[in-house]
């Protein structure tokens, strides 16, 4: 990595290969800031408005497009043009009123999915991990780097916590109010969010475990009746009989 103008870049080279970018003509990327999402699942704002949304011709435009704050990302105005997108943001183009879902796509890793108005007020969060806070109460912590404090009526009374690591909060954006929770089991519909299956749709038909996520083996079946298996690490449950959130044409049935 190299200095330029005292501020750290990224080589267009080094850019995650889903970048939308001409690599041989721009020797420069826009590194996104540390952020809620890695490098190798989000895009910097500045890509999105000006690659994506073509909203903009140069960085110039886009950069002045995002200071004036014409985009928000789960409802809240971004003018960070370095601010990573990633996995299940919502998009919202303030002027126009669109708005979209940033999800995994086959063969491409994510895709910018235009949604309703609705649909744009809630996202699901998978639970990555949970721990017991003061006065017995629990923390989730959520995919993309959110807490979630649920308070317990009796701490003392394990029925009350039904929230499980792997399952999904459905929360509201951007108050983050929990609207719904889909359990990570058998006969759950789960999308994938990494690996060479990316993208693809399927019901949780086995799980094999192993020494931790990435050794956990996930057999799921797609809507033409395939099997397929992932790591446990990249299954994201996204509904029971059906999914949450609106997918692309011919994701699932």
């Amino acid at each position: 990595m190299a200095r330029m103008g005292g501020q750290r870049r990224l080589k267009s080279l080094a850019a995650p290969k889903f970048w939308p970018i001409m690599r041989k003509v721009h020797k420069w990327a826009v590194k996104p800031r540390p952020g809620p999402h890695r490098m190798e699942y989000s895009l910097p704002l500045l890509l999105i408005v000006r690659n994506v949304l073509g909203y903009a011709v140069t960085a110039r435009e886009a950069r002045k497009l995002i200071a004036e704050g014409h985009f928000k990302v789960d409802g809240r105005v971004r003018k960070d043009y370095k601010f990573p997108v990633g996995f299940m943001d919502v998009l919202e183009v303030v002027d126009t009123g669109e708005t979209y879902r940033f999800i995994p796509y086959p063969g491409k890793v994510f895709k910018l999915h235009p949604i309703s108005r609705e649909e744009a007020g809630i996202k699901p969060l998978r639970i990555e991990n949970k721990t017991t806070v003061k006065g017995g109460h629990i923390q989730l912590n959520l995919y993309s780097g959110r807490n979630l404090i649920v308070r317990l009526k009796d701490p003392r009374n394990p029925e009350e916590d039904k929230y499980k690591t792997m399952g999904t909060l459905v929360v509201t954006v951007p108050e983050q109010k929990i609207v719904d929770y889909i359990p990570f089991k058998e006969g759950n519909l789960a999308i994938i969010v990494g690996g060479r299956n990316v993208g693809r749709v399927g019901v949780i038909k086995e799980v094999q475990r192993g020494w931790g996520r990435k050794r956990s083996l996930v057999t799921l079946e797609d809507a033409t009746g395939n099997l397929f298996q992932t790591s446990l690490d990249y299954v994201y449950v996204i509904g029971v009989e059906k999914p949450v959130i609106s997918l692309p044409e011919g994701a699932w049935k």
